[in-house]
């Protein structure tokens, strides 16, 4: 079990890294399973009472219902996964699933994303349950598996088939939101109102197979090369929504600069500006390539992963110029294909999150923005809810933080994670 002498919110994010929750990808995964169910038996310890659902062996999903103080008003879910994409642990400086906390700093795969944030929401309920208090609406406490895989295998299912676990409920939090970056030396605070559109393809390249020595023209790796050489050196235009607009003015009010070059407006975000910068075109990476069985044989096929990420209601163009950039003789396969969401800034959860963030760290800016990836809020927007990135956190002006998402010696601050649960609590406390 962890130390005692670290903070609890501390202590049970530890004791979530060390789940190794591994997702790999296309349902090769370690599971969620012990991770819900010590989370269950959190829930347990409060007086909550735990529900599970289990579509695939392992893959687990688990969650309670906090009553409010005024049931009339709708409920709201706090949601957080439990799984985690790979370590490779000779690549990092301490072991990614020891949950080391080394010199004020929580190391580990999932400090970031998200354990850090599960363990902020079940001790802020904690701390509002154990005072004799009630949150002001009901709260509904979701920690799904699958999210690392687009979800296909986690909250889709459960939005499918548990529908009931959301009843009464028209908004939701979760993460990639409500934490700070430095602009100029000023500090603000990014609150996700909107996910670019997720498009996962795979190519393919086919050709004839043949003896690795010949003299060889129709070659399946060659084809392969090429086209995602292509995709990769790709740099698409920019495009800018309501948010990612908005955000540029909120960028330009800090910093005097003008909005006119938003590229140059994001560098003045520092460690932030790639991640910014990634929210105002589409992207397109490729990640996985396989070919091949043998050194001397040149084999029929080759296959590409392509991790595409669309602004909003651009999709099937861009899946008709990919097609356009790789060619005829290359099939494009879509893997997974989600919906993008934009919602305006504004409303009384937006008040209420801006309002707790301002007390913990008073006169401090909140500025909307799109987040670049995706989140579980996609599946749950399909019941009608509307989602929002809020896992408050104040962080060093130093520190990479949006670079620590998949990145090797994942960490987070001990005082993060202490700030952003008290600003949790006393959002659920008064919203």
């Amino acid at each position: 079990m962890s130390e005692p002498q670290h903070p609890e919110v501390v202590r049970i994010a530890q004791d979530l890294i060390r789940f190794d929750t591994s997702n790999f990808g296309g349902g090769k995964a370690n599971g969620e399973r012990d991770a819900a169910e010590y989370v269950g038996a959190y829930l347990e310890s409060l007086g909550l009472s735990a529900t599970y659902y289990e579509p695939i062996p392992r893959r687990t999903n688990v969650m309670a219902r906090v009553p409010g103080r005024n049931p009339s008003k709708p409920a709201l879910i706090v949601h957080g996964h439990l799984d985690v994409v790979p370590a490779m642990a000779e690549d990092w400086t301490v072991d990614p699933f020891a949950g080391e906390v080394r010199e004020g700093m929580l190391w580990g795969r999932g400090a970031v994303d998200m354990k850090n944030m599960n363990a902020m929401i079940l001790t802020s309920v904690a701390d509002i349950l154990r005072a004799g208090e009630q949150p002001e609406r009901d709260l509904i406490l979701a920690f799904f598996a699958d999210e690392e895989n687009g979800g296909v295998e986690g909250s889709a299912l459960v939005v499918e088939n548990r529908p009931d676990w959301f009843a009464g409920a028209t908004e939701a939090i979760s993460e990639v939101g409500g934490y700070s970056i430095t602009v100029d030396d000023r500090r603000a605070y990014l609150l996700q109102v909107g996910e670019k559109a997720l498009i996962w393809i795979r190519l393919v390249a086919k050709g004839r197979a043949g003896h690795g020595s010949r003299l060889h023209d129709n070659n399946a790796v060659v084809k392969l090369a090429e086209a995602v050489a292509a995709i990769g050196r790709t740099r698409w235009p920019l495009r800018l929504t309501p948010t990612t607009t908005a955000l540029l003015q909120g960028l330009s009010d800090l910093t005097g600069r003008s909005v006119d070059d938003p590229d140059a407006l994001a560098a003045a975000s520092g460690p932030a500006e790639a991640f910014l910068r990634s929210t105002f075109r589409t992207t397109t990476n490729p990640t996985m390539l396989t070919a091949g069985y043998k050194h001397n044989v040149i084999p029929e096929r080759a296959e590409a992963l392509i991790d595409v990420r669309v602004i909003p209601g651009t999709e099937d163009d861009v899946l008709a110029e990919l097609q356009q950039i790789v060619g005829d003789e290359i099939t494009i396969e879509t893997v997974v294909r989600d919906i993008g969401m934009e919602t305006p800034f504004e409303g009384d959860l937006v008040d209420a999150m801006v309002a707790s963030l301002g007390r913990h760290d008073p006169g401090v800016p909140v500025i909307p923005y799109l987040l670049g990836a995706g989140t579980d809020n996609k599946a749950l927007s399909k019941l009608g809810i509307t989602g929002y990135g809020f896992a408050p956190l104040r962080l060093p002006a130093d520190l990479d933080f949006t670079g620590m998402f998949h990145g090797v010696d994942e960490r987070v601050p001990v005082e993060s994670l202490v700030f952003g649960q008290q600003v949790l609590t006393d959002l659920l406390r008064s919203y």
